[in-house]
């Protein structure tokens, strides 16, 4: 990375970081698709991404940790498979995971579950390390329609709705896709949701 390039990530950090820390909503480039995000441990602002994204809150969204100290955080356990799993790993990988904890109630899935990512991102990972916060990250379009593989391919609603659209790695073009999907039963169970 450049030193412009090093100057202007740091910049954009800043602003994001002030509006996450302040309740607001971000638009963002992830190790996936570009995300809608916020401070995932604040229900009214979980509540603003569910009202731009018109989603039923008892569809529960992703989120984004920098770490296994972090993902300790807000989780009960941390299951061996799931540590083996993000091991082994060669693409973005979202793991669901029983008993959350210290997460906007509104977040959590009505049996207690989280999808939950340590993100290889370094955008991502400088945001979440400075307000030390997890950070939602869920498609930037209405519920039910396709996920925008590209920044440019977000409609402007969904956009307008934003409180800090991030001015990094907008102009890439070549279509990105969302993580590969696993979901940790209580029992040791696991079952690949999406490939």
């Amino acid at each position: 990375m450049s030193i412009s390039n090093a100057g202007m990530i740091d910049s954009e950090i800043k602003k994001a970081v002030e509006v996450i820390l302040s309740g607001g909503i971000i638009l963002y480039p992830t190790d996936t698709i570009w995300g809608i995000g916020c401070d995932a441990t604040n229900r009214e602002a979980v509540q603003k991404i569910y009202d731009i994204k018109q989603r039923d809150d008892s569809k529960s969204m992703l989120v984004l940790v920098n770490g296994i100290s972090m993902l300790e955080a807000y989780l009960e356990t941390i299951p061996l498979q799931a540590l083996n799993i993000i091991k082994q790993s060669d693409k973005p990988t979202t793991i669901i995971y029983p008993g959350a904890r210290n997460l906007a109630d509104n977040l959590v899935a009505p049996d207690g579950s989280i999808g939950i990512r340590i993100t290889s991102d370094l955008f991502c990972r400088k945001l979440i390390a400075i307000t030390e916060k997890p950070i939602v990250s869920t498609s930037a379009n209405i519920s039910g329609e396709q996920s925008p593989a590209a920044f440019h391919k977000i409609k402007t609603p969904i956009r307008e709705q934003i409180d800090y659209v991030v001015n990094w790695r907008q102009d890439e073009t070549a279509p990105s896709a969302p993580s590969v999907v696993i979901k940790l039963e209580d029992d040791g169970t696991i079952t690949t949701l999406r490939s």
